[in-house]
């Protein structure tokens, strides 16, 4: 039986995958550790150095080092000396072969597929020897988990450090991009920069006058520059990931709709639907576009 089943080799500041070792087994459990390689990947800039996620039958060992973060999912039967022991000669084998100007420039997944057949020898090795060729390696590696051993990262606490699971969380160092704008979208970022635009002018124009006379409309030009501020930062909550979205959303349209209902004296019943419904439909397609998720695979 194979105690060392999956390994992965990411970049820590974006999770970017470098590498990752063939998978010929497909069993439910493994699937789900993968799976929580990808979150683990996404939050490495907030984890330890050095950690690990136990699950029923199968754990996650991972040792960061220099921008690189090098992973593996192992029975939970293998000692945890020598999981750590084969994450460090995985990152001497991979340090040997690609140097950090290599790494920093990489732009697209797994820019480094041929490390694949040194990464399947070294899980050859240690499953059919059960550890380390050198006997002083493991002793070391026992030594240095002694005094510094890896911190125990439960499943909740990588889902909550990951930020996109709950859309809670601004994730620093990760680029969330969202799905690509629709027809629909566009037309409502049309909509919404015309509104924002005669907002502004009534705002401006309503303000000349009031300035030069007295000043009982200054409330009324409030309510035309918060409106087109509204606007403004509808198009860039539609564009742009945020956190708490649902609330910014719903608070914005809130703002909008109690100002055109001031202004309803300046505007006639239609322009005041016209303002409403185009709020309307900015939330909605707001609150329907969804962060784009990556299909990479872990598994070459």
């Amino acid at each position: 039986m194979s105690l060392i089943l999956f390994a992965f080799v990411v970049r820590v500041r974006d999770g970017l995958p470098l590498s990752a070792s063939t998978d010929f087994e497909h069993n439910k459990e493994l699937q789900e550790r993968k799976q929580q390689l990808r979150t683990i990947s996404k939050s490495l800039p907030r984890l330890p150095e050095r950690g690990t996620v136990k699950g029923q039958k199968l754990n996650i060992y991972f040792v960061s080092s220099e921008g690189v973060s090098y992973m593996s999912v192992c029975h939970s039967s293998l000692p945890v000396a020598k999981a750590f022991c084969f994450l460090e000669d995985l990152r001497w084998e991979f340090t040997a072969c690609f140097n950090s100007t290599v790494i920093s420039l990489a732009a697209r997944p797994y820019p480094f597929l041929e490390f694949d057949s040194t990464i399947q020898k070294l899980k050859q090795q240690y499953n059919q020897s059960g550890g380390p060729a050198l006997e002083v390696t493991l002793a070391e590696v026992q030594e240095d988990l002694r005094i510094r051993p890896p911190q125990l990262i439960n499943s909740d606490e990588v889902e909550l450090t990951n930020g996109t699971a709950n859309g809670h969380i601004e994730q620093a160092g990760v680029n969330q991009r969202l799905e690509p704008v629709s027809a629909p979208g566009i037309l409502s970022l049309v909509l919404n920069i015309m509104c924002a635009s005669l907002n502004v002018i009534r705002g401006v124009h309503l303000a000349e006058n009031t300035f030069q006379d007295d000043y009982e409309g200054i409330w009324n030009v409030a309510a035309f520059l918060f409106a087109f501020v509204c606007c403004a930062l509808q198009c860039h909550l539609y564009l742009f990931h945020s956190s708490l979205k649902k609330l910014k959303s719903f608070l914005l349209l809130g703002v909008i709709v109690l100002c055109n209902l001031y202004l309803l004296g300046l505007r006639n019943i239609w322009q005041l639907l016209f303002h409403i419904s185009v709020a309307s439909l900015s939330t909605s397609l707001t609150l329907t576009r969804r962060i784009h998720h990556r299909t990479d695979d872990c598994g070459v």
